[in-house]
């Protein structure tokens, strides 16, 4: 099976950390409880980075290999931390 283009492999992890995170959660649910590195300022961060590459994708750029790399793993530590911090079950 033939790989995706990195067009395609970023719209997916962009849609993938749309899915998977908890973008919509009141401000007060995400700031109750345990707090090992701040869930809100790291999801808002994300956010605007995944929203930042929709629009480069919907203006027609293709994402270089080492940016879309980067933004998964950035995704990831996002993902671990929100995780840890409960807001993930």
């Amino acid at each position: 099976m033939p790989k995706p283009s990195p067009r395609i492999a970023m719209q997916n992890l962009i849609d993938k950390a749309r899915s998977t995170l908890p973008f919509d959660l009141p401000e007060a649910q995400v700031c109750d409880g345990i707090c090992n590195g701040c869930s809100k300022k790291l999801l808002d961060y994300l956010d605007g980075e995944l929203l930042d590459w929709q629009m480069r994708l919907d203006r027609g750029e293709i994402p270089k290999l080492g940016e879309l790399s980067a933004l998964g793993r950035t995704s990831l530590k996002i993902y671990r931390v929100v995780k840890r911090n409960g807001l993930i079950s």
